[in-house]
């Protein structure tokens, strides 16, 4: 008896999925647990298994394409099963999941010259190709576009329509182009841009980030740490039988430490209450290709920095390969962005909401400073708390960054 799979509910605030890549295809034969296809949510690109068994009868969506949660997404059932039926009776209940992503206005990738005149392509300068025509692609098409740093003018689609799909972009050969014309025809500095679709997560993250920063009254408090100590110590700390700590697992442990010492820190703010949190959850920022996502350490105070270590690395890998579960990014309270091992000095952050705080890290510094009277060459890290004014007023704030300060420029404290 053939069975109807709809787009999957993948996380609690997910509203549309993006089929980024089918795995499998129409007539293969499924069993529970193969992964059907990578389904593009608000928060990653993740794994879609089967639940059923049987035969792949019908796919709903092709490669890059869209549709709200519960749309018609494929259909398992017997080898050589009709399902016309199955489709149509789905199609009248459900009208508005009717290939919705389809009959939607394609986007356009557009550019206008200033001046109407023929122009001159080279295989070298692809994006030199001014079009005033409208080019449909699908998302995916337009991802791996910009990826590639091509410009989809120059892209023959073989889809319906002339559609640009995944294969027509991967394929694409640069195609030499001449035409005569004369300097005083073609102005330099043509004017010109290529579009490419807002990803599930990108548009995730603007929204958010937007309710955040003008919702939270942010202000921020920077802090000069004295970090000869901690640079010591860490090398002592390394040389340790299995033992590998990083500057950021000395901050994040840091952190946790200092959130239980201040616990307003550690507080999450809704309209009608304000949450203070006994538990620590510290939420460490990492850098995908879509943006930025945040995997959650839970109870990060009762473990080691080495155990820190070994989760952040794991989250870290599997967030830039889109392995990562909705539930591994929930629950922080409270967040570490760290943009030091990009040479930042300093820096500051949007609070990741419902949280009140965030701490950005900068890199460690060597530079003249006085010590006990005197200049000496020293090494220095700036952090900056950006805090949430309704939960956390500034001598708060204040207080947490000075133990913050003690447990970094004393990373033995925080072994026992």
């Amino acid at each position: 008896m053939a069975e109807i799979i709809t787009m999957p509910r993948l996380s609690d605030t997910m509203t549309e999925g993006v089929v980024a890549q089918w795995l499998k295809k129409v007539g293969d034969k499924i069993s529970e647990g193969d992964i059907l296809a990578e389904i593009e949510t608000d928060k990653a690109t993740m794994e879609f298994e089967s639940f059923s068994e049987g035969t792949l009868l019908y796919i709903g969506l092709k490669d890059g394409e869209g549709a709200p949660v519960d749309s018609l997404l494929a259909i398992i059932g017997d080898k050589g099963e009709n399902i016309d039926a199955i489709i149509k009776d789905f199609n009248v209940a459900n009208p508005s999941s009717e290939d919705d992503s389809k009959k939607e206005e394609p986007k356009t990738v557009t550019t206008e010259p200033t001046k109407k005149a023929p122009v001159v392509v080279e295989a070298s300068q692809p994006a030199a190709i001014v079009n005033t025509g409208r080019i449909i692609a699908s998302p995916l098409a337009k991802k791996i576009a910009s990826e590639k740093g091509i410009n989809l003018a120059t892209v023959l689609g073989t889809g319906e329509n002339g559609r640009i799909v995944k294969s027509d972009v991967e394929n694409y050969v640069p195609v030499v182009a001449t035409a005569n014309i004369s300097s005083s025809t073609l102005s330099l500095g043509e004017e010109s841009f290529e579009e490419t679709a807002n990803s599930q997560m990108r548009k995730t993250i603007a929204r958010r980030l937007a309710e955040s920063k003008f919702t939270a009254p942010h202000y921020y408090l920077m802090l000069e740490i004295d970090m000869d100590n901690a640079i010591t110590s860490r090398k002592a700390i390394n040389e340790l039988p299995d033992t590998k700590v990083s500057f950021n697992d000395i901050v994040v442990k840091a952190s946790a430490m200092a959130l239980k010492k201040h616990p307003k820190v550690n507080s999450q703010w809704f309209d009608d209450r304000t949450r203070i949190n006994h538990h620590v959850n510290v939420g460490v920022a990492v850098a995908v290709e879509d943006g930025l996502v945040v995997p959650v350490i839970r109870f990060t105070d009762q473990k080691s920095m080495t155990q820190i270590g070994a989760e952040v690395k794991d989250m870290a890998v599997r967030a830039k390969s889109k392995k990562l579960t909705p539930a591994e990014m929930d629950g922080s309270t409270f967040t570490v962005s760290n943009l030091g091992m990009f040479g930042i000095s300093e820096f500051t952050s949007i609070i990741n909401q419902p949280n009140s705080a965030i701490l950005s890290v900068g890199a460690i510094i060597q530079k003249p400073v006085v010590k006990n009277g005197e200049i000496v060459v020293g090494n220095t890290m700036k952090v900056t708390l950006a805090c949430d004014h309704r939960t956390v007023d500034g001598a708060t704030g204040s207080a947490f960054l000075q133990t913050l300060k003690q447990f970094i420029e004393n990373p033995v404290m925080m072994l026992a």
